[in-house]
C-alpha cells in the first residue's frame, strides 16, 4: 500500500472528511484491521484565506510549497490537495515535490463522463466558479461548466467561508444550495459538482435534486485506487 499524503487544513472540517473516506475505503477494500497510511500537514487556514482573498495566489504558492515539502519528507507517495479552491496553485506544488498529485478536477470528471454527461453545473468558492483553472481543466476533458448567476455565487461562497468551514450547519443554507441547484438545471445542467470539499457537508446527492458529483469523495477514492493498485 502506497503512502497518502493530505495538504489539509483548508478548512480542516473537510480535512476530517477525507481522512474517514481514506480509512473508510481502505477498510471497505481490504477488510479487517486495515486502514489507510496517511501522512498529513494541516495549516493555518486563516492566512491561506487571507493571501486569497488578497488575490496574492504567488505568496500562497510559496506557503504551500513549504508544506508539501513536509510531506515529501515523511515519504508521501500520492498526494492530495484537500481543497478545490488551492488547485489554482496546482502547478508550483508539483514542482515543489517527488510525489505526484492526485488533481481533484480528473476523477471527478472521469465521473461525470461514466454518466455521459457532457453539461454540469458547478459550485465553490468565488475562486472556484471563476473562469480558470477549475472550468477550463473541465472544458479540457470534454464537460462544460455552467455556473451560478452572480448573486447565487455571492451565496454559495459566503455560506462556504462563514458557515461551513467554521463547522456550522444551517438548514436555510440547505434550502438556498437546492435553490441554486435547480437554477443551474434550468439553465442545461444536466448535473451538479460539489466544488468545495466542504459542500458535502451540507447537501446530500439525494437532496441535490440531480445527479451529484461530490469532489471531495472522488478524490479521496482516486487516492486509495492509486494506492492499493
Amino acid at each position: 500500500m502506497k503512502t497518502i499524503g493530505i495538504l489539509g487544513g483548508m478548512s480542516w472540517e473537510s480535512t476530517q472528511v477525507y481522512y474517514q473516506l481514506l480509512n473508510r475505503s481502505v477498510r471497505a477494500a481490504l477488510g479487517g484491521l486495515h486502514s489507510a497510511k496517511v501522512n498529513m500537514v494541516s495549516v493555518d487556514f486563516a492566512d491561506i484565506a487571507r493571501l486569497q482573498h488578497d488575490g496574492d495566489w504567488d505568496a500562497t504558492a510559496r506557503l504551500l510549497s513549504d508544506y508539501a515539502a513536509q510531506l515529501d519528507a515523511a515519504g508521501t507517495q500520492v498526494g492530495l490537495i484537500a481543497t478545490n479552491t488551492m488547485h489554482k496553485v496546482y502547478a508550483p506544488l508539483c514542482d515543489a515535490v517527488s510525489f505526484p498529485w492526485v488533481h481533484i478536477v480528473d476523477p471527478t470528471a472521469a465521473a461525470i463522463r461514466a454518466q455521459g454527461l457532457s453539461k454540469v453545473g458547478l459550485l465553490g468558492t468565488a475562486f472556484t466558479m471563476a473562469p480558470g483553472f477549475y472550468r477550463e481543466r473541465m472544458r479540457e476533458q470534454g464537460i462544460e461548466m455552467v455556473v451560478p448567476n452572480e448573486e447565487d455565487q455571492q451565496q454559495v461562497h459566503r455560506i462556504i467561508y462563514q458557515e461551513l468551514c467554521q463547522g456550522q450547519i444551517v438548514e436555510r443554507s440547505r434550502a438556498i444550495y437546492q435553490e441554486v441547484i435547480q437554477r443551474l438545471g434550468d439553465a442545461g445542467a444536466q448535473g451538479t459538482i460539489a466544488g468545495c470539499t466542504e459542500i458535502g457537508m451540507l447537501v446530500s446527492a439525494a437532496q441535490a435534486g440531480m445527479p451529484w458529483f461530490d469532489s471531495t469523495a472522488l478524490h479521496a477514492q482516486a487516492a486509495v485506487d492509486i494506492a492499493l493498485a
